[in-house]
């Protein structure tokens, strides 16, 4: 689906009706990486509206010139929202970069979001600052590795802390197809010319005292999860998971868990 708006085209998909959840994933991925995790756990539910964006200069979504910053990228995603669903409280779920979007939607708008989800959250985006631990592969496929093509296979072992043949399918089929279609010059310019807010997006003037699911990865090189406790106090309904065997992309590495305490989180806001 297309959203126009100025100067701007965002693309999307709807899936469902109901309770509106905003799904936005993170850097040089695609909608389908939130897809991927998150339809799981709707199969069985009705009453949701999820929508997936693909935000710009990723997925299907072009980059423009006049994104330079992630102030911009966080109004436009706030301008879809209230262009899709004008005038609706509704559920938030970030991924990574897109978890840094989510809270400042939070920071902006936290009176319409009724529950927060946070996926590997980026706390910080200055990588020199960010405390992570070094990359280490707890189950490894040489098979595997041997047999797939040498750039797959190293942007694979880069990345997961547990390898095998139904973690690559996903991979590849959720966060490889999506990092293809990335445009990767004008994500470097964002990156280079302004990839932190210009304002302190934890510093909140409330707490968000809504249900929330912060979910980590114990071994999480890309964004770590040490961080993420320094915001914990601003989410008085948090849940706050680290888990083992699990990296930048635990949805795929743990599963049951992540579903699990997903559904969870959900049931709080059914009953919040």
């Amino acid at each position: 689906m297309e959203c126009k708006m100025n100067n701007i085209s965002i693309n999307y998909e709807v899936m469902g009706s109901g309770k509106p959840i905003v799904m936005i994933h993170g850097s040089h991925v695609d909608h389908r990486l939130m897809t991927g995790c998150m339809e799981t756990v709707f199969s069985n539910k009705d009453g949701y509206k999820r929508i997936y964006i693909d935000l710009p200069g990723m997925g299907k979504t072009k980059g423009e010139k006049w994104i330079t910053n992630s102030d911009i990228m966080l109004d436009i995603v706030i301008d879809f929202i209230d262009k899709i669903i004008p005038n609706e409280n509704f559920l938030l779920a970030g991924e990574s970069y897109g978890g840094y979007l989510a809270r400042g939607i939070v920071h902006k708008i936290a009176n319409r979001i009724d529950g927060l989800l946070l996926l590997c959250p980026s706390i910080t985006m200055d990588l020199k600052k960010r405390n992570v631990p070094k990359h280490i592969v707890l189950k490894k496929d040489d098979k595997l590795l041997a047999q797939l093509d040498p750039y797959d296979a190293e942007g694979f072992n880069s990345i997961q802390v547990v390898q095998s043949k139904k973690i690559w399918d996903r991979y590849r089929n959720e966060i490889l197809s999506g990092i293809r279609l990335a445009d990767k010059d004008f994500l470097l310019k964002l990156e280079q010319n302004g990839n932190a807010f210009s304002f302190d997006v934890d510093g909140l003037d409330e707490k968000f005292n809504k249900p929330t699911l912060i979910l980590l990865g114990r071994q999480d090189s890309s964004v770590g999860y040490k961080d993420a406790w320094g915001i914990l106090d601003n989410y008085p309904r948090a849940t706050f998971a680290v888990l083992d065997r699990a990296g930048h992309n635990l949805q795929i590495e743990e599963v049951e868990v992540f579903n699990s305490l997903v559904n969870e989180w959900l049931l709080r806001v059914i009953e919040s």
